[in-house]
């Protein structure tokens, strides 16, 4: 049964048994109250690792944008992790070179032919004004997997911290190189255009300390740097189509994807952006 956590924003929990994933899936589903009220079709965002929104206190973050308006009414779908997290988020098609990531392509069969049709069926076969996908390291990692796969579908990606070092090749490998072995990057670099595909990327200056390059900046930003390299040079505008945030203290951490996410929410559905109209 649903319940009111903060005024104005309804929750509510659901566990999907999941054939693809051989497990139940937990849910949480976040709506605001006066969704209820309007015929308008809502904006869909599917956020991974969703057991990280309670932490995160989501539904509070909800709550002070909507009272200032500065976000439009739309419908939040968290999903939880399994505990194997490793196999389920990566690259769909494409294991690590530790074969990690091998049930990314159920996880993506579970989103669209389980999960997403269970939401239309629970919100009464409900057409969405857009759709996005988001998630935190290497669930961010995933959403923008999936999201860069099926552009036909999903309209905005949010990568926050995403482990986009994701390689097919040991880096201690003599043969390894950057601008061959990390996979999303060679997914962009191989991939179509879809103009339509907006990206919101996150980092902190304190996501890690490795520099396996040794040029002064950590890995989590470089990887960051070169993927936006490649997505402009796919086609995509750098000031129209990408938003870069790096925070100087920011960690790996839920603290710091949660200081983020009301700039992402402001960027992707911010009351004075205006949407492109697209069925999805």
């Amino acid at each position: 049964m649903a319940m009111t956590k903060v005024p104005g924003i309804i929750t509510d929990t659901e566990y999907i048994k999941s054939q693809f994933l051989d497990r139940e899936v937990i849910v949480d589903f976040y709506l605001p109250a006066v969704a209820q009220n309007t015929s308008e079709p809502l904006s869909l965002l599917l956020i991974n690792d969703g057991q990280d929104m309670e932490k995160m206190h989501f539904d509070a973050i909800l709550d002070k944008l909507y009272a200032a308006n500065e976000i439009e009414p739309m419908l939040f779908v968290a999903i939880h992790c399994g505990i194997d997290r490793k196999n389920e988020y990566g690259t769909q098609g494409s294991p690590d070179y530790k074969e990690r990531g091998a049930k990314a392509g159920l996880y993506t069969s579970f989103i669209f032919e389980e999960l997403i049709p269970h939401i239309r069926l629970k919100y009464n076969n409900v057409e969405f004004k857009e759709k996005a996908f988001a998630g935190f390291s290497l669930g961010g990692l995933s959403a923008l997997d999936i999201t860069w796969n099926r552009p036909g579908e999903f309209s905005k990606v949010g990568c926050f911290s995403g482990s986009l070092w994701w390689r097919s090749l040991d880096q201690h490998d003599p043969e390894y190189d950057d601008d061959k072995h990390r996979i999303m990057h060679q997914q962009i670099r191989n991939g179509q255009y879809a103009p339509w595909l907006k990206f919101f990327l996150q980092c902190g200056n304190m996501d890690e300390t490795k520099d396996r390059n040794k040029n002064g900046i950590i890995d989590s930003i470089d990887d960051t740097l070169d993927l936006i390299k490649e997505l402009v040079a796919k086609g995509y505008s750098r000031e129209k189509d990408i938003h870069y945030l790096e925070l100087e203290d920011g960690h790996h951490d839920v603290f710091t994807w949660g200081r983020a996410m009301p700039e992402f929410l402001k960027w992707g559905w911010g009351t004075g952006v205006a949407v492109q109209q697209r069925e999805f």
